[in-house]
């Protein structure tokens, strides 16, 4: 059974600021509520034998952070990504372990409007094969519904399918383009 808890972040001070970070500001998005002119954000609480999960929507998140995690599990860092990709997604999702390190990311990012994509799935490698992502997938599936989207899409390896099915996504199919390189 899930728990909803609820941390105090900040105050609003009239610009929608939540949190601040040494490095940069995160903005009030999905998850969020105030009450009594001060933010508050949803979190949940996930039991597991092995490791006691709390998937936080919106977690303070360092720039170096996402980038470190994308090159443990072997893909580019893109370190410029970070901290924009934080002001222009609608929300994100992230996990730390006891000792406070980040081993699960995952954002949404679109219009806001109807339609939402998933991306950056991040597990780190010690972690994987215990349920984190698929829990990770599924919190970010209900804040998407929390927060109004009607879709949400992905793209993934085929050898990710049944990990995706399993999360509540249809396969179906779709196109890709990428730039040339050297342009």
């Amino acid at each position: 059974m899930d728990n909803y808890t609820t941390k105090l972040i900040g105050n609003d001070s009239g610009r929608g600021v939540f949190h601040r970070n040494s490095s940069f500001v995160f903005y009030e998005r999905a998850g969020l509520f105030q009450f009594g002119g001060e933010l508050y954000q949803r979190r949940i609480n996930k039991g597991d034998s092995q490791l006691k999960r709390e998937i936080i929507i919106n977690l303070p998140i360092e720039p170096h952070e996402v980038p470190a995690l994308r090159e443990l599990v072997g893909w580019d860092g893109r370190h410029s990504d970070y901290p924009t990709l934080f002001e222009r997604c609608n929300f994100w999702a992230g996990l730390r372990d006891a000792k406070k390190e980040l081993i699960a990311f995952g954002y949404v990012t679109g219009m806001g409007l109807q339609h939402g994509y998933m991306e950056d799935i991040i597990i780190h490698p010690h972690f994987q094969k215990k349920g984190l992502g698929q829990a990770l997938v599924k919190e970010l599936l209900q804040e998407a519904e929390r927060a109004g989207l009607e879709i949400v899409t992905l793209t993934y390896d085929s050898k990710h399918t049944s990990f995706y099915t399993e999360s509540g996504f249809i396969p179906c199919s779709g196109g890709l383009w990428k730039r040339k390189e050297g342009c």
